[in-house]
């Protein structure tokens, strides 16, 4: 299997998030296998061009990469 070396790249803008509501339904809402919002807590992103496209983000890693603009 070939793959690419991962590169780092700096955000251009804004994203879009909310908090994550216990026991919300996520049906429209796309969560890695690694991520447990019922006991996480994170929030939810959106794609502010596609509405329709929302993902969880654990929330170590909004805590570590995010402040409220």
């Amino acid at each position: 299997m070939f793959t690419q070396p991962f590169k780092e790249y700096r955000r251009k803008g804004l994203a879009r998030m909310r908090p994550y509501i216990p026991h919300e339904d996520m049906t429209d809402i796309s969560v890695s296998k690694e991520d447990d919002p019922i006991t996480d807590l994170g929030m939810v992103a959106i794609n502010p061009t596609n509405p329709k496209d929302q993902w969880y983000v654990a929330a170590k890693y909004f805590k570590d990469n995010f402040e409220e603009a």
